[in-house]
């Protein structure tokens, strides 16, 4: 039996994910108190991790999935199969200045700064990110052209350009200016935080949301390979059950060509005679975003409306093979 090892993260994203796992139909035990839960499939081994690290796990060998933020695949530049947006633990990278300080921009802080000698310092967790982004600057390139900003942490140092000083972050990133720092570059979900210490955030750098990440080499082993689809068909189909709604009505005869031709979601419906004559029975999905919209129509053709919120949706022909 072929086992596929599959990293969960730790952290903001640990709720969402195992949230996701059990809507998909897999039980999980012992998440609480070890980092080795057990689900109930025994062809999957289950793993937590930090975000932080998974990428790079996944892109060497040692796990053949995981969940991970777009945002430490971006910072580690790890060389994974991306294989579908999850849609929750959507945050911003942005950049953020004191409100003291009074600049619109990075760029224009470094202007003045610069002129007047003195070192910008940016306290980030992102810090590969962070030194591409501010080398891409016009203003960084009139300076200093291609030299490396000075990237520093407990343990090492990296870069000449001491003018641009990037600290590490161990967290409480938000609370390092102005004292030890003159902008950050840090993720925001609604931005109160920044408000509340006086940040304000002045540009975005990317937005980031939890994916499904694969080995590459393990997608394209046959038997890991199956195993791995299924694992993104449930996943999918939790995602897409959360987008729709099955709906079933009863409608009369004389109505049922003008239901169909007004309801353009109604496009492979199942349509099934009742008991009582000149009475059919229509069942089919609708996207829930549009429901409201179709509700007169519904109400004026139809009885018996009936909703429910699907669990799964098994895209199965969206699925490589």
């Amino acid at each position: 039996m072929v086992k596929i090892k599959f990293a969960i993260p730790k952290g903001s994203l640990e709720k969402n994910t195992f949230e996701l796992l059990e809507k998909a139909m897999y039980r999980l035990r012992g998440q609480e108190r070890t980092y080795r839960p057990v689900v109930d499939d025994p062809e999957i081994e289950l793993k937590i991790l930090r975000p932080q690290e998974i990428p790079m796990f996944v892109a060497e060998g040692s796990q053949d999935l995981g969940i991970t933020g777009i945002d430490w695949i971006r910072e580690t530049d790890a060389d994974v199969e991306v294989l579908m947006d999850l849609e929750y633990g959507r945050v911003k990278l942005v950049i953020a200045l004191p409100e003291s300080i009074g600049f619109n921009s990075l760029p224009e802080l470094f202007e003045r700064y610069w002129k007047e000698g003195k070192i910008v310092r940016i306290s980030t967790e992102y810090l590969n990110i962070a030194a591409r982004h501010v080398k891409s600057y016009d203003v960084y390139k009139k300076w200093f052209k291609d030299e490396e900003p000075l990237v520093i942490t407990p343990w090492w140092k990296r870069g000449t350009n001491r003018f641009v000083s990037i600290f590490l972050s161990f967290g409480a990133t938000e609370a390092k200016p102005p004292e030890d720092a003159d902008a950050i570059i840090d993720v925001v979900e609604t931005g109160r935080t920044l408000e509340q210490n006086n940040l304000r955030p002045v540009e975005v750098i990317l937005e980031s949301s939890a994916v499904l990440i694969a080995n590459k080499k393990s997608l394209n082993t046959p038997d890991k390979r199956e195993k791995m689809l299924d694992v993104m068909t449930m996943l999918k189909g939790v995602i897409d059950g959360g987008k729709k709604l099955h709906i079933f009505v009863n409608v009369k005869e004389e109505n049922l060509e003008q239901l169909l031709n007004n309801l353009p979601a109604l496009k492979k419906p199942t349509i099934s005679p009742l008991s009582a004559k000149g009475w059919y029975s229509v069942n089919t999905i609708v996207d829930k975003q549009e429901f409201l919209k179709l509700l007169p129509i519904l109400r004026r053709l139809a009885q018996g409306l009936v909703v429910h919120e699907p669990q799964l949706i098994l895209p199965l022909e969206d699925i490589p093979r």
